[in-house]
């Protein structure tokens, strides 16, 4: 048998952390296995989908480099992808169903459902009660003339409804737990419950991977795969696995409204697509019980949906972050550059692409950078300094190491000792600055030093201090050092 999965998004908004979790685990299932990864639209709820959000939803598949073997702008044979596009596709498995008595016709409103319980002494929250099952042609009839028009619903079988989890074993649902459900409503409208195992039917998918909240719903989906098998729609039951919820702080369900559920906030921080896959396939699965660092490719060589954990998986910003600095790190000098650059270039601090002065210190001062950030877009801060012409100072910087005598004292001894240089070089600088201010004036390092990086990039952090003042050259790190001997003299 060949394995295909599928994700099957609505799109209607901001992409959910979780949500690109479980298409991760559909895509690395399928890749795993050498199969085939569908991706389809589920967008019916015209007040809630946009076009927008549709084009996000590809784009962010594609960022993260979840690429799909059918879908929408790839094709396939079981097109169209789009839900929207498949309404006569609905209508003749509707109509099928019917006439062959897997689903009737029903017409009983949710007061008249909660009257018969009521009456029964039943909880009205039981919700409907099979009735319209046993309506005759004549009922039927008679509630047409009264202008009602039905729902179609399926005919739930009276056997317990189990299977094999793929993520949590066994799951059973005793006979009469769940209702005879609405696939249609009455003005013709498919419901999720109803196209949703139709397109998965039709479109040959073998295992469907989602969230444990939609655990509850799928007895309907199996007896309504029965259904379409036996109308000759499917071809099989597919193997279902509910993966563990994404959770926030507690165990409450990642809400939406929290600003780590949002894809594009790790986009926008400069997060690596790969580092933050890694971290995904974290949240319920592990390659190895004492290694957290692995490529995409190494996820796929090693995934394994039955070694899912059922348990919540918490989504902790902090081991994000940290898995994503060791990918950061490890990128080669070219590749840093490059995913650098955009980052630079909106913020107006180089050219996209780079001059050949701008891409010689990018290259020069990578190594040194890859050590001290976390996220790409930290590169704005961490080395903005060496390419402008005049830095600005950090307040915080300031009150920190730039106020009064001691710092004044500080900045004129450097001045004077790398005024006097011959060769502008890292070694020549750090063994001048050392003579006059460790040895010179007596300071401890960090007194010594903290006024010349102040001076130098702004901050109180920054890349190596004596190769960051050999790339700004003597002439930029000079005036840095009198204008902010200016700034030590006023405080």
């Amino acid at each position: 048998m060949t394995v295909r999965t599928r994700f099957c998004p609505s799109p209607t908004g901001l992409v959910h952390v979780g949500l690109i979790r479980t298409a991760l685990f559909n895509w690395a299932h399928a890749r795993h296995h050498g199969g085939t990864f569908v991706f389809r639209i589920e967008d019916t709820d015209a007040a809630r989908d946009s076009e927008e959000s549709y084009r996000h939803l590809l784009d962010s598949l594609r960022w993260l480099g979840l690429d799909w073997d059918e879908g929408p702008e790839v094709g396939g044979p079981n097109g169209p992808y789009r839900q929207s596009e498949r309404s006569e596709v609905y209508r003749e498995v509707a109509a099928k169903l019917l006439e062959s008595g897997h689903a009737y016709e029903s017409f009983s409103t949710n007061e008249e459902v909660d009257a018969r319980r009521r009456a029964a002494g039943q909880d009205p929250k039981l919700g409907y009660d099979n009735h319209d099952r046993f309506l005759t042609d004549a009922q039927k009839a008679a509630f047409r003339d009264e202008g009602r028009q039905p729902v179609l619903r399926l005919r739930m079988p009276d056997e317990d409804l189990t299977w094999p989890d793929l993520v949590r074993g066994e799951v059973r649902f005793a006979a009469g737990a769940v209702p005879d459900f609405v696939l249609v409503r009455g003005n013709g409208a498919p419901l999720y419950p109803f196209v949703n195992p139709v397109d998965d039917a039709l479109m040959g998918i073998t295992d469907v991977l989602r969230g444990e909240d939609l655990l509850p719903s799928t007895p309907r989906q199996l007896a309504l795969y029965a259904a379409l098998t036996d109308i000759g729609v499917a071809q099989a039951t597919p193997r279902f696995g509910h993966l563990p919820l994404v959770t926030g702080e507690g165990t409450k369900k990642l809400s939406k409204r929290d600003p780590t559920s949002n894809l594009d906030v790790y986009r926008e921080r400069g997060f690596l697509p790969e580092g933050l896959v890694n971290y995904l396939a974290l949240l319920g699965w592990s390659i190895a019980e004492d290694r957290d660092i692995f490529s995409t490719a190494e996820l796929v060589e090693a995934f394994d949906v039955t070694r899912v954990s059922a348990n919540p998986a918490r989504f902790d910003l902090k081991k994000a972050e940290a898995i994503n600095a060791t990918h950061l790190r490890a990128l080669p000098v070219e590749e840093f550059t490059a995913r650098v650059v955009p980052h630079l270039a909106a913020a107006g601090l180089v050219g996209e692409p780079p001059t050949a002065e701008q891409d010689a210190v990018l290259r020069a001062i990578a190594p040194l950078a890859q050590e001290r950030m976390v996220v790409l877009s930290e590169a704005v801060g961490l080395l903005g300094f060496l390419f402008v012409d005049e830095v600005e100072i950090d307040p915080a910087a300031a009150e920190k190491q730039l106020a009064g005598d001691a710092a004044v004292e500080v900045l004129d001894a450097a001045t004077a000792a790398l005024g006097e240089l011959p060769e502008w070089a890292t070694p020549a600088i750090e063994q001048a600055l050392k003579e006059a201010l460790v040895e010179g004036l007596g300071r401890k390092p960090r007194q010594a030093f903290g006024p010349v990086r102040v001076a130098v990039s702004g901050r109180t952090v920054s890349p190596p201090l004596y190769e960051s003042m050999e790339l700004l050259g003597r002439e930029r790190t000079l005036a840095r050092l009198a204008a902010a001997r200016t700034v030590a003299s006023a405080g």
